[in-house]
This record gives structure tokens, C-alpha cells and sequence, in this order.
């Protein structure tokens, strides 16, 4: 195929959601139906079954949460699909919002039991941020659900975003019985597979049919035929261009557990999403058909295989094809490097990749040079600046257990703070030599400290801060005026990138200080990492 082709056939995407919403159980499931497994995992009964595949980390497994990205990749129908599966958890948000800059596009999963929930808000306002089409699938639509007009009218009142129902159940709860495809005009019924594992049994009608109206109760078969017309008379139309643009989202109804809708969700995605597209660096806008290969790093993880205790990078390609064993710039340093260990990435497992294209992600490992954010291309002219930084709301002192396993401490605290597990920050002035590390939540201290046991052999013990907010300054105004008038309990420290921060005990603090100081302009974001338009 010419280059062009390549990237028609690819499709990279992100799945979003907030815990427990069924975001890897959904994510199994496209994997079944995409080959790539054989059967897949069930989230409920991960006690007596394997983890899921995307859930590598022993942490993972022992906490039944996602606590880092994978990338997951497959081919389906025609397509090559990089799949891109992010933590849940709120503490972890940063890591997502690193992955959500690799992606053409999500797939946004809502429990229809519960609605939009905070941490779908939040993901949803830097997808809103970048301009990424957003494909929403209702989950859980064969338990008890919200109403479900109701529940599209979330999506306009709530996220500010108009909604299409490509397909609409048939019953809710016990009475789920199917979906009613609205552009193919067929009902699909679906069969309940043993324990969710396999496909879906299906078999497809017309909305008239007589069986379509013996699978339901007459109560709800009477509720689907009255949304339905609904739907006909005040629902949005289609309009692929506002789903390009971000505009209008396609909802998709179903059961990920069950195997309810899956496949239509899939099938759905790929045909309407997008194939990759261009990218700003600075001024200038790189197609993905530039035959100059180019791509950033948006995640770094260390020690992914116990096997191979190793660092690998992951890269978005976003022009040109890759070859392994290439030259390229790594523009932050301007050098010349051979990017010749090169994978292909399936969770934790590899293998050696020859040749990849636009919308693809590989792994290159070593090059310890390579850091968050950074741009490799065979055109030195291009830069990507695609990686935001948010602002840590916990704050602690760490300390190594041991003055034996010290030069492992500091080893494994520097390592993964190349990964960006973490933020450091440097308070000026304090006599105190522990690092100050900073975060979006508790539970990344938890991964610190897991990760600094189990791959460093280096044990370490917490000591809370008093500090809850912090924010940059800008750096061209002047520090010691602004230290100077700091209120009792504030600090002047400097992030990971030697920009200064004011750290604040409480809102009331910052809010005296800004009052003592007008002049002063704080941000929470620094003013060189802001999110790329």
C-alpha cells in the first residue's frame, strides 16, 4: 500500500471514563472481537480469574484498578487499531491527559445507572480542549438505568455537547432485550453468552417484525416505540463534520459485560471515526502524509517486564513512515540518534516492529536522552509541543528506610520522575535535603513507594506537607519582590524544569497573598506547557 493507504487504515483512540464505569471491561471486549484475544477477562471475578490483559503492575492487580496507560494494539476488519487504555482513577489523571495527546479520538464509556460523574467532567474538558471527536457509549443498559432521554440530555446540559443515538435499546434493566440500529433501520436481539465471555449471538429484524415485539414486555416494548418517535421528531440530526469537530457525539447503548452492543460500537467507531490528522509544531501544521517521519514522546515506563528490566518510550507518529534502525533529530538536544530497538506493544508484551506509519505508536527502548514531550523527525524544523502539565493537589516529603539502599533510592526516585509518575519540586531556602514530591492524588505516592520496593529494592516511608495548592508564576516578573511578601505558611519553590511555583496552605492563603499583590499574575498551568490548540 503507498503511504497514503497506510494511514486511511489507521485508528487511534483513547477509551475514557470514570471508575468503575467499565472502561477495561469494554476494552477486553474489543480486543475479543478484534482477535487479539481468546477469552476475555471478567472484571467482577478477578479474584478466581486473570487480571485483564491492560493491567500489567502487581499493583494493578492487587488494587483492581488501572493505575497507568497501555497501548494496545490490533487489527480489525480491515483496520490497524492502536488502542490506547487509560487509568479511571482521578489520582492518575495526569498520566490520561499525557495519553489523550496521542489520540485522533475517544471512546467515552457512561454507567446509564449513574450518568456523567466528575471524573468523566474533567476528561471531557480536555478533550473539548483539543478538538477530539467524541464516541460515547451508555454501559450497563441491561441493569437499572437513568431515564434515557434523560440521559442524552445530560450530554448537552452537563458537557455542553449534542447527542446522536446511532442505536437505541429495546427495554432496560431485565427487559433489555436488543437495539434498534436508527441508520440501518434493524433491530439486533441479542443472545446472553455464557458468563459474557464470547461473542454475542445476534440476529437482525425489522422494527415491525412480530418477533421484535414478543422478545419485550408489552410495557416496554410501548416505552421503546414512543422514544423512538421521540427521537424521530426532536433528536439532532447526524452530521459527521460536527462529530469530526467535536460538536456531536454518537451514542452508542449496550452491555460491555454481557457482550450487549459491543461489536456495533466497534464497528461504529472505525467506520466514522477519523484516520490520523495533521498536527500544529509552532506555527506550522505537519500532514501525516509529509514523507519527513516525525512523532513525540507522550509516556515513558521503566521496567514494564520483569524479564527485561529496561526503559521504553512511547512514540506518536504523526507524519511519514518509520523504519527500524532510521536516523531522526531528537530536537531537544539536537542530535542524531538510530532509533534500532523498536516494538510493537501489546500491554507489558512486544514485539520487534520493521515499519510504522502515522496514527501508529511504537516503543523505542533506551536512550535514557529521550524525556516527556519530545520530538523525533527526520525534519528538524518540526516541533510538537503537545504535553500539558496540571497542578499537584498533595504535597509530601520522602525518605529513604535505609542509608544502605540509598544510591537505589534516589536511582528509582530519578527514574521515575523521568516516567512523569511524579513531580518534584525544590523549596528555596529550606535546610531540608528529602525531595518534596508533589501530586494530583494520594494514590501516586502509593505507586512511588510500590515501584521504589519492587524494582529497586529501596524501601522509604512518607511525610505529609502542610501545602494544598500550588501554582506557576510567571517568570518574568520579579521573585524576591514576590517572596518577600509571601503570607505565614507559603512557600517560593521551582517545579521540575527549574520554573518557579508558589506553594499555599489553603485558598484563603493564596487569596490574601493575590490581594496584597495585584500586580502578581499566578496560573495553573505553567506558561510554556499550555494544553496545544
Amino acid at each position: 500500500m503507498s503511504l497514503t493507504d497506510e494511514i486511511a487504515v489507521r485508528r487511534t483512540f483513547a477509551i475514557i471514563s470514570h471508575p468503575d464505569a467499565g472502561k477495561t471491561t469494554l476494552t477486553e471486549k474489543f480486543l475479543l472481537y478484534g482477535g487479539a484475544l481468546q477469552l476475555a477477562g471478567s472484571v467482577t471475578a478477578r479474584k478466581n480469574q486473570r487480571a485483564a490483559t491492560s493491567d500489567w503492575m502487581e499493583l494493578e492487580r492487587k488494587r483492581g484498578i488501572s493505575v497507568s496507560s497501555t497501548v494496545l494494539q490490533f487489527d480489525y476488519d480491515g483496520f490497524k487499531v492502536n488502542l490506547l487504555d487509560t487509568p479511571g482513577h482521578k489520582d492518575f489523571s495526569e498520566d490520561t491527559y499525557r495519553v489523550l495527546t496521542a489520540v485522533d479520538a475517544v471512546v467515552m464509556v457512561i454507567d446509564a445507572g449513574k450518568g456523567i460523574e466528575s471524573q468523566t467532567r474533567k476528561l471531557f474538558e480536555i478533550c473539548r480542549r483539543r478538538g477530539v471527536p467524541i464516541f460515547t457509549f451508555m454501559n450497563k443498559i441491561d441493569r437499572p438505568t437513568k431515564d434515557l432521554l434523560g440521559l442524552l440530555d445530560e450530554l448537552e446540559s452537563v458537557l455542553g455537547i449534542k447527542a446522536y443515538p446511532v442505536n437505541w435499546p429495546l427495554g432496560t434493566g431485565q427487559d433489555f432485550k436488543g437495539v434498534y440500529d436508527r441508520q440501518a433501520k434493524k433491530v439486533h436481539l441479542f443472545e446472553r453468552s455464557a458468563g459474557g465471555t464470547g461473542r454475542a449471538g445476534l440476529t437482525m429484524h425489522e422494527l415491525t417484525d412480530a418477533e421484535v415485539e414478543e422478545a419485550l414486555s408489552p410495557s416496554a416494548y410501548a416505552t421503546s416505540m414512543d422514544e423512538l418517535e421521540m427521537l424521530e421528531i426532536a433528536g439532532a440530526e447526524y452530521d459527521n463534520a460536527a462529530v469530526m469537530s467535536g460538536n456531536l457525539t454518537p451514542v452508542y447503548f449496550g452491555s460491555a459485560v454481557n457482550n450487549f452492543g459491543v461489536q456495533l460500537l466497534l464497528d461504529g467507531f472505525l467506520s466514522h471515526s477519523t484516520p490520523p490528522r495533521p498536527r500544529n509544531a509552532g506555527s506550522r501544521s505537519v500532514d501525516p502524509a509529509d514523507p519527513a517521519f516525525s512523532g513525540f514522546v507522550f509516556k515513558i515506563q521503566a521496567n514494564m517486564d520483569p524479564r527485561h528490566r529496561d526503559r521504553i518510550a512511547f512514540i506518536r507518529v504523526c507524519s511519514g513512515k518509520f523504519s527500524r534502525e532510521m536516523g531522526v533529530t531528537h530536537v531537544q538536544t539536537g542530535k542524531r540518534v538510530r532509533l534500532n530497538s523498536s516494538h510493537k506493544l501489546f500491554g507489558r508484551e512486544r514485539e520487534t516492529v520493521d515499519e510504522a506509519y502515522a496514527g501508529d505508536v511504537i516503543g523505542i527502548v533506551g536512550h535514557a536522552e529521550f524525556g516527556i514531550g519530545d520530538t523525533l523527525t527526520e525534519d528538524p524544523s518540526i516541533v510538537y509541543n503537545e504535553i500539558p502539565r496540571f497542578p499537584p493537589e498533595v504535597f509530601a516529603y520522602i525518605h529513604s528506610s535505609s542509608s544502605s539502599q540509598y544510591k537505589r533510592f534516589r536511582d528509582g526516585l530519578d527514574q521515575l520522575m523521568q516516567e512523569g509518575v511524579i513531580q518534584m519540586l525544590e523549596v528555596k531556602g529550606s535546610v531540608r535535603r528529602e525531595p518534596l514530591l508533589a501530586a494530583v492524588g494520594p494514590l501516586q505516592f502509593e505507586v512511588v513507594q510500590y515501584r521504589l520496593q519492587s524494582e529497586y529494592g529501596a524501601e522509604s516511608r512518607l511525610e505529609g506537607a502542610s501545602w494544598s495548592i500550588m501554582r506557576w508564576v510567571d517568570p518574568s516578573m520579579s521573585i524576591e519582590q514576590i517572596e518577600a511578601t509571601l503570607p505565614t505558611g507559603a512557600a517560593l519553590a521551582l517545579d521540575t524544569r527549574k520554573q518557579p511555583v508558589l506553594l499555599f496552605p489553603s485558598e484563603w492563603a493564596m487569596g490574601y497573598f493575590l490581594r496584597q499583590n495585584k500586580d502578581v499574575i499566578l496560573s495553573d498551568v505553567p506558561v510554556d506547557a499550555a494544553l496545544a490548540k
